[in-house]
């Protein structure tokens, strides 16, 4: 009777649902990898209709050229891509996510130690948590303890920046026609840190 549950386990070998737990870690990574492959192979589209070059791009994501020059191969095959527009005021919601993503991140940057937001930015950098709802829900609360923690030491515009979030996540509207959704939270994520760090230097 071998393999079954109800078998004599030696010390030290794990449970079913041990094993469970493992294999779903696993999983989760394994699937986070995928998933940033795909968002990586996007976002040098992005970047090669935005103008940048195609050495600029190998440089930043660590690729061969000839890679480069394949995905961009296939961006072009797809025809043009809409027109992007990179400006803080958008209102959808995967731009939204992305900014409060940024703020997330400098605050947990700055704040390390302390930050109540820390855990919740590393796990969406490694792919353990997705920009749900619930889980957007939960970043806005942590946020709003560490704005209120660190208010004597964080410059202004983090708070302005969360209140203009805020406000466009309870009613997001907009047009996201341009890119994915993934896509869209990657910029919008570049482009909230390089406008907080560009105002308190």
């Amino acid at each position: 009777m071998a393999g079954g549950e109800g078998t004599h386990r030696g010390p030290g070998v794990p449970t079913g649902e041990q094993a469970e737990r493992m294999l779903a870690d696993m999983n989760e990574v394994i699937r986070a990898g995928e998933e940033m492959r795909k968002l990586r192979a996007e976002m040098i589209g992005v970047f090669a209709g935005l103008g940048w070059t195609q050495e600029r791009i190998a440089q930043l994501t660590d690729m061969s050229q000839p890679a480069v020059s394949k995905q961009v191969m296939k961006h072009k095959a797809a025809g043009p891509p809409p027109p992007m527009t990179l400006s803080l005021d958008q209102h959808d919601a995967p731009w939204l996510e992305g900014r409060l993503w940024g703020l997330a991140e400098e605050i947990s940057e700055n704040f390390y130690d302390t930050a109540r937001c820390t855990h919740y930015v590393n796990a969406i950098a490694r792919g353990r948590k997705r920009f749900t709802p619930q889980n957007v829900d939960e970043l806005r609360r942590l946020l709003e303890e560490d704005l209120r923690l660190h208010q004597a030491e964080m410059p202004g515009n983090y708070w302005d920046a969360y209140d203009e979030i805020s406000r466009g996540l309870d009613v997001p509207s907009g047009d996201t026609t341009a890119a994915s959704a993934s896509a869209r939270r990657a910029l919008a994520y570049l482009v909230q840190r390089d406008r907080l760090r560009s105002n308190t230097g």
